[in-house]
């Protein structure tokens, strides 16, 4: 990644861009705040351009790919406070911490209940149910939510795997097959591991799952069924912060439903997991 500003990059490259890279970089200089948007394509499109020329355009900049030159504008352009979490944490507006915080969650709770698909949540639960195996697969802070799921669906009854180290997920993916099922979590959908997890899933005829915020990205393409959550408040906020404790309710939601489709033999084996636990209380 580069180590110079953005900002500056762009203009010392103007005279050497194309017509429609000019494009890009002015629309850029005019609103750089507006630029710092999660979605390669959403930015593509408000701008008028192919998501291959905003891409170039950031290589021309000296940046690997998309990701790494909206963090670094964010960084340059945002204020810090704006930076840190969904939502402004002002302390002049007179609301405390905690009331920011749990104002942003349920908020992001209230949009993903009235934006999730019911036919898509249907079609996971029956993928999930009849599947042979199930990956629950995620990288950085959405292995947390991968591995909730792993925790609940597996209470059902159903044979299921949840590596954690990305190699790992690599190997579980390459022998996968067509009987198998992976939930693969991503906030942005456009991590390239785990693209590289979808791809090979993909090739092993696997069906994939994705959880995630948003739903024009290169996982939402790869993906059988996608389950969106609603995105953070701030376009500026890189983690997903309310957006994780909303895919953790879709998770909650996706075992109910489960559960429901696997009758008495979910019952069992939800109570012999009970029993099991239950030697070890004291």
């Amino acid at each position: 990644m580069r180590d110079t500003s953005c900002l500056y990059a762009i203009h010392e490259r103007l005279s050497s861009l194309s017509e429609k890279e000019r494009k890009v970089a002015d629309f850029i200089l005019a609103s750089p705040q507006d630029a710092v948007h999660p979605s390669i394509d959403s930015l593509a499109e408000r701008i008028g351009v192919s998501e291959s020329t905003l891409f170039r355009f950031v290589r021309k900049l000296g940046y690997e790919g998309y990701q790494q030159f909206r963090i670094a504008l964010a960084t340059e352009t945002v204020e810090p406070e704006a930076r840190y979490y969904d939502a402004p944490v002002d302390s002049e507006s007179g609301e405390s911490v905690v009331t920011v915080v749990f104002r942003t969650a349920i908020g992001a709770l209230e949009r993903t209940m009235r934006g999730l698909d019911p036919k898509a949540m249907e079609k996971a639960a029956d993928l999930l149910t009849g599947a042979r195996c199930v990956l629950f697969l995620g990288l950085g802070g959405s292995a947390i939510v991968a591995k909730d799921a792993y925790h609940k669906i597996m209470r059902a009854g159903i044979h299921c795997a949840a590596p954690e180290d990305f190699h790992m997920q690599l190997m579980a993916a390459s022998q996968a097959g067509s009987g198998d099922v992976a939930l693969l979590v991503s906030h942005t959908g456009a991590n390239k591991d785990a693209l590289a997890i979808a791809d090979v899933l993909r090739s092993r005829g696997s069906a994939v799952i994705a959880l995630s915020s948003y739903p024009r990205t290169p996982l939402s393409k790869m993906a059988d069924v996608l389950l969106l959550s609603a995105a953070p408040s701030s376009p500026y906020s890189i983690e997903a912060f309310s957006a994780r404790l909303a895919q953790l309710a879709i998770v909650d939601a996706l075992y109910v439903e489960v559960m429901q489709r696997r009758g008495e033999e979910g019952s069992r084996a939800l109570g012999d997991m009970r029993s099991a636990i239950a030697k070890r209380r004291t």
